[in-house]
């Protein structure tokens, strides 16, 4: 007689989680202020804010902003200012760096509001594959959070796993 299968994987207490769950759910969309530079170089202030007095700012709405300047131009810091200003009311978030800057933004902050005393002498795997491209740095910070709570932290499959952390 045949012993039945047995998912070992399910009783062995631990917790998967899987920081795709956490990636942002809006769009983001880049703001390079090249396009708004005389010959994509030179800021010129009265050009440069009627600009962006002209922008349409509607088409921000609902959305995370990365803010940056694709060329090698000195641009002063009150103009990634100003264009916050014009930006603020419409946008869910400004970042000023890429797109990649903004996912570790998003990740940072949503991860620092997550309960990890819940994770007390627990048993995680925190999840490797996904569909989305979660950043580096949302992996090493909750491992820097979850390091101070948990027994063990495990990064993979359930089924695979390699070890990060283990309680002494």
């Amino acid at each position: 007689m045949e012993k039945p299968l047995v998912n070992r994987v399910a009783k062995s207490g631990l917790i998967t989680l899987n920081l795709e769950e956490y990636f942002p759910k809006e769009a983001v969309v880049s703001f390079d202020l090249k396009d708004y530079l005389y010959m994509e170089l030179i800021l010129k202030e009265k050009e440069f804010r009627a600009v962006l007095k002209e922008h349409d700012w509607s088409q921000y709405e609902g959305k995370h902003i990365a803010l940056y300047c694709s060329t090698d131009a000195i641009v002063p810091t009150w103009a990634y200012m100003l264009v916050t200003t014009y930006a603020a009311p419409h946008a869910l978030s400004i970042t000023q760096g890429d797109v990649e800057m903004v996912y570790a933004t998003h990740y940072h902050k949503t991860l620092s509001q997550l309960d990890v005393t819940q994770y007390e002498d627990k048993r995680i795997v925190i999840k490797g594959c996904s569909n989305k491209s979660v950043p580096v740095a949302a992996y090493t910070e909750l491992v820097r959070l979850l390091q101070p709570h948990a027994k063990s932290i495990m990064y993979g499959e359930p089924c695979s796993t390699v070890p990060i952390y283990k309680k002494k």
